[in-house]
């Protein structure tokens, strides 16, 4: 339960991190995060940390399916 909880969560932190990143690189248009500096700096770390979790969440499911 809680990889799985990891995984889903890991891949919502990447994609949300890759649209905030997109935002504040000014590439998506349309909002108030639209060519912030923050955002551009910010979007990437949590892109990161979603990837972090999805291995951390795969590494255990592939650990825990031994013979």
């Amino acid at each position: 339960m809680i990889r799985g909880l990891q995984l889903v969560f890991g891949a919502l932190l990447v994609i949300a991190g890759t649209v905030f990143a997109l935002q504040g690189f000014g590439v998506v248009g349309g909002s108030a995060m639209s060519g912030s500096g923050f955002w551009a700096a910010a979007g990437p770390v949590i892109a990161v940390i979603g990837l972090i979790l999805l291995m951390v969440g795969a590494r255990r499911r592939h650990a825990g399916s031994g013979p």
